[in-house]
């Protein structure tokens, strides 16, 4: 089953089975030399805490894996090159064993993408040989933890700009590195960004794109005479106008208008604006403020006018500097006196875009003043998740052989759950999330209208009954024996879930400062479970005293 966005040759290529740790391999020879390697075993892939201090994360990056696990086989290179780095000792019986090695035998449960999660519910569920889904550890973790990362960036910038305001990703030059760039625009937009600067993420993924110019293009300009060609045909196609004279008979009004110098004008912007003017007469939105906003202004005013009158429709202008809030008042203010001056409607209307190193927090208190500000670009703070690098997502095993696998730790919330398990979300007559139940696989659902018992995690012994108005079964078959078997999301179908999904938390859980916490809990069979581990694991062991 083929992905309709085509990344499939990106993923095979990007994340071969040797992106992965050293000790995996040593781990699977010691598996294959103890004849364990063909043992049935389940790991699971989950995160211990919400990201950001936030009350929710998305869940994003499987179908970079189902593409992964559907092409997992080494070469004959990678063979070789494992024989050369494993120790000189290794069983040359188990290089043979690699080169034949698939995920065959492989099966994956998960969450959807794009759906709401929170911390300690498992993500995947990997069933298999135990040697191969070892092996797979790393890589998936490296799939996952990046992707759903910059994916709940992506969605607290969409919490924090409101659903009017359109967002702009805008980090591929300060992600870390090509794939990073590639991923980071992916998953934002799948997280609730509406563009991309990234020209390849707009191919591989479907993504709108956008962009119009940089402060170098323009500053690139000193005279009107670089402005070539000179004339521009009107839209309804008539003969060329003189477009550098038409656009000065225009600035001339707009200074009288506005009461400004027109020897205040640089005359290397106006260059810069007129000629991406005649170049893209139907997308012209030049950042302003390469030298002060209000001369760019008179500018872009006197050349959109321009381009209005021979029948074209600018677009509006981009703010990279200073007091965006401010400035952006200004602008609009300008363009709503020559929409009324002029007879132009579509003035009051045109974009002001703003992108000056915008974060969660700027964009939160942009919010708070009064502005103009249409569209708003993100970069570094978007893309390298400047608040948290990284969201910790982990592989456990969890059954061996059919009996369930518990790790403990002196650290108690790096222990681990056992057993194969279900995951159910709880819902209240509002279809509100109220708590996610995870109970083992063998029991049954919980049903709607239906009390039950539970242990919130975290709250040691503590018992809470619930009912819930309705139960959604959260996870989903999506690879077996080698085949994906749910069909691969479209980005924009991805994106669509993940804001259908966000829209459905309370708010209080929705927030982005100081949110409740949302409550997982275990079902009594599991709790019990995990007691029974635990005394049993406290009792020791009479091994060493055995003939």
């Amino acid at each position: 089953m083929a992905t309709r966005e085509g990344n499939e040759h990106p993923v095979h290529h990007r994340v071969p089975p040797l992106l992965t740790d050293l000790y995996q391999f040593t781990m699977a020879y010691a598996y294959w030399r103890a004849r364990r390697h063909n043992e049935p075993a389940v790991f699971e892939l989950f995160f211990r805490d919400n990201p950001f201090g936030g009350g929710f994360s998305l869940f994003a990056g499987l179908s970079d894996c189902l593409l992964f696990l559907q092409n997992f086989t080494f070469s004959d290179g990678d063979v070789e090159y494992l024989r050369s780095v494993l120790p000189a000792d290794t069983d040359a019986a188990f290089f043979t064993y690699l080169k034949e090695l698939d995920c065959s035998a492989v099966c994956v449960s998960a969450v959807p993408e794009g759906s709401v999660v929170f911390a300690r519910v498992p993500l995947l569920e990997v069933s298999g040989p135990l040697a191969v889904v070892q092996l797979l550890e790393t890589s998936l973790l490296c799939l996952v933890n990046y992707a759903s990362l910059v994916c709940s960036n992506a969605a607290r910038f969409r919490v924090a700009a409101g659903p009017r305001r359109r967002l702009m990703e805008m980090g591929l030059r300060r992600a870390q590195g090509p794939d990073g760039g590639l991923t980071a625009s992916r998953y934002s937009y799948i997280g609730g960004f509406d563009l991309t600067s990234n020209a390849l993420a707009g191919r591989l993924f479907g993504i709108p794109v956008a962009g119009t110019m940089a402060h170098s293009y323009v500053t690139s300009f000193s005279s009107l005479e670089e402005v070539w060609p000179q004339t521009l045909v009107p839209c309804g196609g008539d003969g060329p106008i003189d477009f550098i004279c038409l656009v000065k008979g225009w600035l001339g009004r707009v200074c009288q208008l506005l009461g400004s110098k027109p020897n205040l004008i640089r005359e290397g912007e106006l260059a810069a604006f007129l000629s991406y003017a005649i170049a893209y007469p139907q997308n012209f939105l030049p950042v302003i403020d390469s030298y002060s906003v209000s001369c760019g202004l008179l500018c872009f005013c006197a050349v959109a006018l321009g381009l209005d009158e021979l029948q074209y429709r600018p677009l509006g202008v981009r703010l990279d500097s200073g007091d965006l809030c401010r400035q952006s008042l200004e602008v609009r203010r300008v363009f709503k006196e020559c929409s009324k001056h002029f007879s132009v409607p579509q003035f009051e209307s045109l974009l002001i875009v703003g992108t000056n190193s915008i974060s969660e927090q700027s964009l939160s208190e942009l919010n708070k003043k009064d502005n103009e500000i249409d569209v708003v670009g993100v970069g570094t703070h978007l893309v390298t998740c400047t608040r948290q690098p990284s969201l910790g997502c982990v592989y456990k095993l969890i059954e061996v052989r059919g009996r369930p696998r518990m790790k403990f730790s002196e650290d108690r919330e790096k222990s681990t759950l056992p057993g194969r398990k279900s995951v159910y979300r709880l819902l209240d007559t509002d279809a509100h999330p109220l708590m996610d139940l995870v109970c083992l696989s063998e029991e049954p659902a919980p049903k709607a209208g239906v009390s039950l018992n539970c242990f919130p995690l975290g709250l040691d012994k503590t018992v809470q009954s619930i009912t819930p108005a309705h139960v959604a079964s959260l996870r989903l078959d999506v690879f077996s024996r080698g085949q994906i078997t749910f069909p691969l999301n479209s980005a924009s179908e991805s994106r669509e879930r993940a804001q259908i999904s966000l829209q459905t938390l309370h708010p209080h859980h929705r927030r982005l400062q100081e949110p409740h916490n949302y409550t997982v809990a275990l079902s009594e069979r599991l709790h019990s479970l995990v007691s029974d581990i635990t005394k049993g694991n406290g009792k020791g062991s009479n091994f060493l005293l055995s003939n």
